[in-house]
């Protein structure tokens, strides 16, 4: 069995590959020249030493185009890849505390959560328990609650402390005022480099 697509499914007919007797024909400026035979329009492109290309195979008759095949797949790929880089994969970072954790220990991980959620990624939050402490879980959700009320301008709990084996875990994503609040300090440097 063969792994991955055929190629050429995803491929447009071109030139000679086209089987219809009569096509609806666009120039190679756009504009529509009409229903003319296969022939003529193949004509056509290589008058103007371009391609053929299959546009729309279910219309009746099927829309050809005459324009450069190559230019053609550059643009694609090139608008597929501008697509691929707006889209964000939003990441889910960890941070691990304990419910000894010190004061200033505990300020570099706030700190450090709260970048994680103004760069519009999730938190997980987790608090893990050695020997005798898990019989005390109220000191990890006496932490839990502190974390998400001192982070609660920037983030919001998705889901609310809960133990798994050994740690309590909570996860925290971004607020819609951060990524609002982060979008708009983005808009004005934009507008400042143009």
């Amino acid at each position: 069995m063969k792994k991955g697509g055929s190629k050429r499914s995803e491929r447009s007919l071109l030139n000679d590959e086209i089987r219809a007797a009569n096509v609806r024909l666009i120039g190679a400026d756009g504009e529509q020249v009409g229903i003319v035979s296969r022939d003529d329009a193949l004509d056509a492109a290589r008058r103007a030493s371009l391609d053929l290309v299959l546009i729309a195979p279910e219309a009746d008759p099927p829309v050809v185009k005459v324009m450069d095949y190559g230019k053609h797949l550059f643009e694609l790929k090139k608008t597929k890849a501008a697509q691929r880089k707006k889209q964000k994969q939003i990441q889910i970072k960890e941070m691990k505390f304990r419910p000894g954790t010190e004061e200033g220990d505990y300020q570099v991980k706030l700190r450090n959560l709260k970048r994680f959620l103004e760069d519009g990624d999730k938190a997980k939050v987790s608090l893990r328990f050695r020997g005798r402490e898990v019989v005390h879980p109220e000191i990890g959700l006496n932490l839990m609650n502190r974390i998400a009320g001192d982070l609660e301008e920037v983030g919001q709990v998705e889901a609310e402390p809960k133990f798994e084996g050994r740690q309590m875990i909570m996860v925290l994503a971004p607020s819609k005022k951060a990524k609002k609040a982060q979008k708009a300090p983005k808009e004005a440097q934009s507008a400042d480099s143009e």
